[in-house]
C-alpha cells in the first residue's frame, strides 16, 4: 500500500505540474464534515467571504458542509487527485500521509489555547511542508475545539471510572492507545454512525469538543459529560496541489492571506462559542457535567508518549514543550 501510495502521489504531482492555469473566474470547492453552524464550518464561510472580497470576485470558494463531498478520507483522496480543491480535515487523517503531524493528537500536549496556537503556527506549519510532495498543501490550522468525554453508563471523575467503557474513537492509533491507557475499550467508528451507535448502546460514549456535542445533539443520547480536556483538536485548512498549481502567484497570495485572516477570526469565534455551547448543553438538563482532576488523567496517559515519541518525533515534542509559558 505504501508503494502504491507513493506511485499515485508521484503521478498526481506530475499531473499537477502540467495542468493549465484557471481561465477566467476561479471556482474552488471546499468540503468538510461539520454542520454549517459549527465554528470551523463558520470559519470556512468566513474564508470564502474574505477570498471573494480580496479577489474582487475573481475567486469564488463554494463551501460544501455536512459531508456533502464525502467523509474525511474521501476529501483527502479528492485533494490528492484534484477532484476536491480544498478541505477542512483532522490531523488524525493527515497523519496517515505525514505521521509526525499526528503529534497534535497526543494527549495533554498543550498548556492552553495560546500554547496550541504558537505550536501550530510554527512546528505545525513546518511539519505540513512534507504533505506537498503527496499532493496536499497546508494553509494553516483552524480550531475544532478542546475534546472532552461523554458516556451513558456512569459519572467519570477519575481514570478508574473509565474501566471497561466502550468509547468511540477515530480510526487513529494514538486515540486508541489513549483510551486503553485510561482503562476504556476504544471502538473505532465513522463519525456519521456515532449518534445512532450511542442511541442503540453499541458504544457507551465518545470524545469530542463541545461544538460537536451540541450541534450533533449528542447530549440527547448521553447522560454524563466529563470535562477532561484530554486533547486539543485543530482542523487543518488544506488545498489540493493540483488546484494550487493552477493559480497564478497573485491568486496564491490571496488564498494565503485569506487563510491567515480567516483562521485568526475562527479561533476567536471558536473560543467564544465553546463557552456558549457548554452553557446550552447544561441548560438542557439532559446531561450531568463533571469537572475532573486533569493531572490524574495526564499521568495515566504517559505510556502513549513512550509508545509514539519515535513516530511523532521527540524533537517535535521538545519544540512544543519549549513554547510553554
Amino acid at each position: 500500500m505504501r508503494r502504491l501510495l507513493a506511485v499515485i502521489c508521484a503521478l498526481v504531482l506530475i499531473a499537477a505540474m502540467s495542468v493549465p492555469a484557471f481561465a477566467g473566474k476561479v471556482v474552488l470547492k471546499l468540503g468538510h464534515i461539520a454542520e454549517p453552524v459549527h465554528p470551523y464550518g463558520q470559519g470556512a464561510e468566513k474564508f470564502a467571504e474574505i477570498v471573494k472580497e480580496k479577489s474582487g470576485g475573481e475567486i469564488i470558494v463554494k463551501v460544501f458542509p455536512s459531508s456533502q463531498l464525502g467523509g474525511q478520507k474521501d476529501l483527502i483522496e479528492g485533494l490528492i487527485f484534484g477532484t476536491v480543491d480544498m478541505a477542512l480535515v483532522g490531523t488524525a487523517v493527515l497523519g496517515q500521509f505525514q505521521p509526525q503531524i499526528s503529534i497534535f493528537d497526543m494527549p495533554f500536549l498543550f498548556q492552553d489555547r495560546e500554547h496550541a496556537y504558537k505550536s501550530l503556527d510554527t512546528v505545525g506549519m513546518d511539519l505540513g511542508k512534507a504533505l506537498e510532495p503527496k499532493g496536499i498543501k497546508l494553509l494553516g490550522y483552524m480550531e475544532n475545539g478542546i475534546r472532552h468525554l461523554t458516556n451513558n453508563v456512569r459519572e467519570v471523575k477519575t481514570p478508574a471510572d473509565m474501566e471497561g467503557l466502550k468509547i468511540r474513537v477515530m480510526t487513529n492509533k494514538i486515540y486508541i492507545e489513549m483510551m486503553k491507557s485510561l482503562g476504556a475499550s476504544p471502538t473505532p467508528m465513522a463519525f456519521g454512525e456515532l449518534y445512532s451507535a450511542m442511541q442503540q448502546g453499541t458504544v457507551d460514549g465518545q470524545e469530542n469538543p463541545s461544538a460537536h456535542i451540541w450541534t450533533k445533539r449528542f447530549f440527547e443520547v448521553q447522560q454524563f459529560a466529563s470535562k477532561t480536556a484530554h486533547s486539543y483538536a485543530p482542523e487543518p485548512l488544506v488545498m489540493s496541489m493540483v488546484s494550487w498549481s493552477r493559480l497564478n502567484p497573485a491568486q496564491q497570495k490571496i488564498i494565503k492571506e485569506s487563510a491567515k485572516e480567516a483562521i485568526d477570526w475562527q479561533r476567536k469565534f471558536s473560543t467564544k462559542k465553546d463557552e456558549e455551547y457548554w452553557t446550552l448543553i447544561e441548560e438542557t438538563g439532559k446531561i450531568k457535567i463533571t469537572e475532573v482532576d486533569r493531572d490524574k488523567f495526564a499521568e495515566a496517559t504517559k505510556p502513549v508518549y513512550e509508545k509514539f515519541a519515535s513516530v511523532v518525533g521527540q524533537d517535535n515534542i521538545d519544540k512544543i514543550n519549549a513554547l510553554k509559558k
